[in-house]
């Protein structure tokens, strides 16, 4: 199963102009990619995600097509077998840790089947925060929060996992913490996981080679 990406859009800010115009082809199990800050690569996310609308260009994965600006084929987020966990992690902070990641299956608060009571006790089971489970976000750590996240966005089984700089909000310590979860996670659940990065360190913890971005376009690969 392969993601393909060929797309552009251009954005402007003021006097401030920025084009993303991004292609690549991921099939492996994990793939980073590295970039300074500003460089396009949560825009990118964004669009994989379906929550950014590309101006042209094709986004596949595997045997689903999410965008075709030639036969003008775009398919929302919520109808996207794509897990997406942005850098600030988007947990609502009405919610308790379980509403939260019952919130990942679009059900909008009707009761929930078996099935889908075992599937959000298995993954707070799964990341280690069932006493937590009627928490709400401002009690938990840095940590807790992101795993929530995580979990939130894999409860509806999507067929590949994005993650936006996961450990850049984190202080150093956690942030090691969380790589060696993560690494311990891609074990567990059988699906590929994109991940974006300005940290070194992660090309290095996760000994992948790398896509370099910068300047909203894929510069080189294999760093």
């Amino acid at each position: 199963m392969s993601l393909i990406v060929d797309i552009r859009k251009k954005l402007s800010d003021g006097k401030r102009k920025f084009e993303l115009d991004v292609q690549f082809e991921f099939s492996g199990e994990f793939q980073v990619i590295y970039g300074p800050s500003g460089a396009g690569k949560s825009l990118t996310l964004r669009a994989l995600a379906g929550l950014l609308k590309p101006d042209s260009g094709k986004i596949s994965f595997a045997n689903s097509v999410y965008f075709d600006s030639s036969s003008k084929k775009y398919i929302p987020p919520q109808k996207r077998n794509i897990g997406y966990v942005p850098q600030s992690y988007g947990l609502f902070p009405h919610l308790t840790v379980r509403k939260n990641i019952e919130f990942g299956l679009n059900k909008f608060f009707r009761t929930l089947n078996e099935k889908d009571k075992k599937t959000v006790s298995y993954l707070m089971n799964l990341f280690g925060i069932e006493e937590t489970s009627e928490s709400y976000p401002k009690h938990l750590s840095g940590g807790q929060k992101q795993r929530v996240s995580i979990a939130r966005a894999l409860v509806r089984d999507p067929k590949i996992l994005l993650l936006d700089e996961p450990f850049a909000a984190l202080h150093s310590d956690l942030r090691q913490k969380m790589r060696e979860e993560l690494k311990s996670l891609r074990k567990k659940i059988s699906m590929p996981i994109l991940l974006i990065s300005h940290d070194p360190i992660d090309l290095e913890y996760f000994g992948t080679s790398a896509l370099y971005m910068e300047n909203g376009r894929i510069l080189h690969k294999n760093l």
